[in-house]
Order: structure tokens, then sequence, then C-alpha cells
């Protein structure tokens, strides 16, 4: 038996001011171990629509559920609470902190639901040996490359065991070696730990890697096949 959907979002609409429509009619599922990419031109929407799924923008019309609790019911104080312990986000520009480790930036999802520092450390580290950079936990940003800041920002991303994950041009700022590596990476960890995965990419490199490839246009998602 599947497991139920993760991610539900039905007769999603979303238009900017002005009133040009960017979609309607968006239906999209997501399940555990599922990655989804979502393509389209510049301009369309896809920002957006993740900015929607994450609670941080609000659709028109249209419903999202994340394990089965709908965004739209939720106060701001449960919409925060929500993302800080069952949403992951991966961003083009990494957002790992300067002044911060790198152990203490890959605990800072655990730091906002927990007071218990040997745990959270513990975690921490343990997701920095998962993605190749136990040894650096107590280095800087300033000493690391592309590719090390983005597995920074995976290990991040998963270090709170959320259900879903968002990410938006996740190797845009990443040579197309160092992505390929980035990617594969991350496609592992949202199967090994059956996360609900979306992408917002350019990168036909980034969309091979998922299970389903999704075009967003204005009258919704369409299949790529």
């Amino acid at each position: 038996m599947q497991a139920p959907a993760l991610l539900h979002v039905t007769a999603l609409e979303k238009s900017v001011p002005g009133g040009r429509q960017l979609f309607r009619a968006l239906d999209l599922t997501a399940n555990p171990g599922q990655l989804i990419a979502i393509v389209g031109e510049s301009g369309v929407g896809k920002s957006t629509l993740l900015n929607i799924l994450a609670g941080l923008d609000t659709a028109d019309a249209g419903q999202v559920t994340v394990e089965g609790v709908t965004l739209g019911a939720l106060d701001e104080a449960a919409l925060t609470h929500l993302r800080a312990t069952r949403i992951g986000f991966v961003f083009q520009a990494f957002h790992v902190l300067p002044y911060l480790t790198l152990r203490q930036n890959v605990a800072l999802p655990l730091a906002l639901v927990s007071s218990d520092s040997r745990a959270i450390a513990t975690r921490a580290q343990a997701m920095l040996e998962r993605v190749g950079l136990g040894t650096r936990g107590a280095g800087y940003a300033r000493d690391l490359s592309g590719g090390e800041l983005q597995r920074v920002a995976i290990a991040r991303a998963l270090v709170h065991r959320p259900a879903l994950i968002l990410a938006d041009e996740p190797t845009g700022n990443l040579d197309p070696e160092t992505a390929a590596k980035v990617l594969d990476l991350f496609s592992q960890a949202v199967r090994e730990d059956k996360v609900a995965a979306i992408i917002v990419t350019h990168s036909e490199a980034a969309a091979a890697i998922a299970d389903v490839v999704l075009t967003l246009t204005a009258t919704g998602l369409e299949r790529r096949e």
C-alpha cells in the first residue's frame, strides 16, 4: 500500500498586481521519497509557487496541505512552527551564515525547536558526516567551495527530519561537474529519508534526477513525458 501524499495541492490560482494571472487550476501531489522538478520560462511563477507551498505567500484560490494540515487554516505562529519542523529549504545562494561554524549552521533548524544543545550538536555533526564534511564542522563558510556550501545547505535542510523539502535553483551557482555531485547527494538523501522534494529549476541536469518533471504554465502544471 502506498503511503499517503505528504504534499497535496488542489485548484491553486495566483495573480500578480495588475491582474496578470500566473497560473490557475494547479494540482500537485508529492509522495514520500518522490522528487519532483518544476520547470518553465522565467516569470511564469515558479518561485511564487514554491513560496505558496511553504506558506510564505498566499494563493488567490485553492488549497495546500502538508501531511494533512491545510496551510490556509493556520495562523502565522502555526505556519512558522510547521516550516521549522516539517519543511526543509535549499536555495541557490546557499544562505550559509558566515559568522557561524558549519556545525552551527546545520544545527539552526534544530535550535529553533529544541534546547538540548548536546543532542543538537550530535545530530548536526552526523549530518555533516553524511554529506562528506564531517571534519569541517568547526570551520566557516569562507573556507568552502560552492559545492561544499551547498552540501552544508542540504545537511541543514535534512537535519530536523522534515516531511517536505523545497529547493529553488539548488545548483544555479555551481559548475556542471560540482552540480552533478550535489544533485546525486540530494537525490540519494531524499529517497533514503522518504522525503517529498520539489525542485524549481532551469537546469536540465537538475530536472533529470527527478521522478516527475512538470512544466508550469498559465493553465497549471503539465507533465513532461
